[in-house]
């Protein structure tokens, strides 16, 4: 099994609805080596509405959980990470030194969306990250309702330059079929750039990412799953991933058939 790279997962104990304690983390990272994840990102939600975590508190507790696998001998090595949730004085926050991009490298984040809808500022955001350097990932976007509602928006979305990240278990049917459907259609319309598990527990929301990755290779073939552990890489290296040209989303022709 080649190495596998998770850029989204809520191992960090204690600080939001992933991981408990201490305790859990280990049992987290064993599941996730188990899986053949190598290298995880610790992304913890960020002013979410419930949860405050900014980016001195993420430092420090993501070097305190390496250094605890270490002396556990657990082989999986934790990167600095974030879920942000997107929000209109996002770039006060980035002047405060609270937001932090993967890798603390200042080049990807994770922008997350309201569940329910896509703001309306949402273009202007993204188009204003990239002016400062940062390409913005939006997460599970098969999973916003406005989204699944109006596909074409998130044609415009990474037409703007945003990048797109599925959850596996979205792609192997853990959300249900509608979730799954909607995942199909955004890889087949080239909108999806990265896998990832957005891991909470072992249990109800663990390490797929295999799975999802066989689930793609059965429907597309082995290259597209190789496009997305490739860009995964490129990620992990602060290099630049692939990104294929979008595809509209045909418009629907009412009538009588």
């Amino acid at each position: 099994m080649r190495n596998l790279i998770d850029i989204h997962c809520h191992i960090l104990p204690g600080v939001d609805d992933g991981s408990a304690d201490i305790k859990e983390s280990f049992n987290m990272a064993k599941k996730a080596v188990e899986a053949g994840i190598t290298h995880l990102f610790a992304t913890p939600h960020h002013l979410n509405e419930k949860y405050v975590n900014v980016k001195s508190d993420i430092i420090d507790r993501a070097g305190r959980l390496n250094e605890s696998l270490q002396q556990e001998n657990i082989p999986l090595t934790i990167h600095l990470g974030q879920e942000v949730r997107i929000h209109r004085d996002i770039f006060s926050s980035l002047e405060k030194e609270e937001i932090l991009t993967l890798d603390d490298n200042g080049t990807y984040m994770l922008l997350e969306l309201p569940s329910g809808s896509v703001p309306t500022y949402t273009q202007d955001v993204i188009y204003e990250l990239q002016l400062k350097g940062i390409k913005p990932i939006i997460v599970h976007p098969e999973r916003n309702k406005e989204l699944i509602e109006n596909h074409k928006l998130l044609f415009e979305l990474v037409q703007e330059g945003a990048l797109t990240q599925l959850t596996s278990g979205s792609i192997i049917g853990q959300f249900g079929k509608n979730i799954k459907s909607f995942s199909k259609k955004i890889i087949e319309h080239n909108l999806a750039h990265f896998i990832a598990t957005d891991a909470h527990n072992i249990d109800t929301r663990g390490f797929t990412l295999q799975q999802a990755y066989e689930t793609i290779t059965k429907a597309y073939g082995v290259q597209r799953a190789f496009y997305f552990k490739e860009n995964a890489e490129q990620l992990l290296k602060d290099q630049n991933p692939t990104i294929e040209k979008p595809l509209p989303f045909k418009k629907k022709i009412l009538g009588i058939f």
